[in-house]
C-alpha cells in the first residue's frame, strides 16, 4: 500500500487556558485544519514557529505544505506603513512561513495558502497588498460578525489550474478577510475573483495555489483534496527514484 502523504500546516503561538493553566503559551492551529487533511486523505503534521534557517530541512520531510490563515502580514515585508486597522503581531511566524514557502517553492513541494496563506504567498514573490478592502471596496462583506466566518460568491479564473478543480461559474466559500492582493507578485496568476473584483486565488508553477477563503471552514474540500494528490504523486516519485 502506497504512504499516506505527509502535509505539513503552520501554526501560531498564542496563550491558552485549559484544566488548571490559564494562558500558557501555546501552538495554536483550528481543529478544522488536520481534520480536512485527514479527510482528504493525508496525514496532518504541524508546524510550530521555528528558525527560519530549519525551513528547507522541513519541507524536505513533507510531501505538501499548506500556510494556514491568521493575522496581517507585516506591511514592512512589502515597504508599506501599516494602515491603522492593519494588526500585524507575529514576527516569528511572518519570518517562518516566508522560509517555508521559499523551500517548498524551490523544491517543487505542493503549496496551498489558505487566506493569509495567500498573501504571504504573494508577498514573498514580491507583490504587495491592500491593507484594508473595504477602503478599496465600499462595503464589508469579505469579513464575517464578530466570531463567525462570512460568505461570499467567487468566480474561479477558466482554464487555470483552480478553474479546473472548480469547473463551475459561481460558488459560494467561507471568508473572513479584511486584506486581499495588490500588485500580483512574480510568477503568480489570478485564479479567482469576487464579484467586486477582489483577487480570491492565485497560482503559480507545479501546484501552488492560493485561495483567500477558508476551505477548513466549508464542506468542499477539492482543493485541498487536490493538494494532497499532487503531494502523493510528489512522494511516488520520491520512492521510485530511491529504488
Amino acid at each position: 500500500m502506497t504512504p499516506r502523504p505527509v502535509i505539513g500546516i503552520s501554526t501560531f503561538l498564542s496563550d491558552a487556558t485549559w484544566g488548571r493553566w490559564e494562558r500558557k503559551p501555546s501552538v495554536i492551529l483550528p481543529e478544522r485544519y488536520p481534520a480536512m487533511v485527514r479527510a482528504c486523505g493525508g496525514i496532518a503534521v504541524l508546524l510550530p514557529p521555528d528558525s527560519p534557517d530549519c525551513a528547507a530541512e522541513a519541507v524536505g520531510r513533507l510531501d505538501g505544505l499548506i500556510i494556514a490563515g491568521g493575522e496581517d502580514v507585516d506591511p514592512a515585508l512589502y515597504g508599506a506603513p501599516a494602515h491603522p486597522l492593519t494588526v500585524a503581531n507575529a514576527p516569528e511566524r511572518d519570518a517562518w512561513e516566508a522560509a517555508l514557502l521559499r523551500a517548498a517553492l524551490t523544491a517543487g513541494t505542493p503549496v496551498l495558502g489558505i487566506c493569509r496563506g495567500m498573501q504571504l504567498l504573494n508577498v514573498v514573490l514580491g507583490g504587495t497588498l491592500v491593507q484594508h478592502l473595504p477602503d478599496v471596496v465600499g462595503h464589508e462583506g469579505h469579513i464575517g460578525a464578530p466570531g463567525t466566518y462570512g460568505r461570499h460568491a467567487v468566480r474561479p479564473v477558466p482554464g487555470t489550474l483552480l478553474g479546473g478543480l472548480l469547473p463551475e461559474e459561481s460558488l459560494v466559500v467561507p471568508t473572513f478577510h479584511h486584506q486581499a492582493v495588490e500588485r500580483l507578485g512574480e510568477g503568480l496568476l489570478v485564479a479567482a475573483y469576487a464579484e467586486d473584483g477582489t483577487v480570491e486565488a492565485v497560482e503559480g508553477a507545479g501546484f501552488t495555489l492560493g485561495v483567500q477563503w477558508h476551505p477548513e471552514q466549508g464542506e468542499d474540500h477539492r482543493v485541498t483534496a487536490a493538494l494532497v494528490r499532487a503531494s502523493a504523486l510528489v512522494r511516488e516519485t520520491a520512492l521510485v527514484t530511491a529504488d
